[in-house]
């Protein structure tokens, strides 16, 4: 499992970005690869796959 923190996410699109901790690296992340809700500052654990458009976080869970 990855930590990083959730930099932006737009409930009503239902999407965001994470930046994985102690990088520059972010991931996109969509509503349906949440467990529970999360919000902009977040400290989240995630683990990443490739999808049709890039690289995604799935299996995010608030710290």
């Amino acid at each position: 499992m990855k930590e990083g923190t959730v930099k932006f996410y737009n409930k009503t699109k239902k999407f965001g970005f994470i930046s994985l901790k102690d990088s520059d690296e972010e991931y996109f992340v969509h509503a349906s690869n949440v467990n529970g809700k999360i919000k902009k500052n977040d400290k989240v654990t995630f683990e990443i796959e490739k999808g049709e458009k890039g690289l995604s976080a799935v299996n995010v869970r608030v710290v």
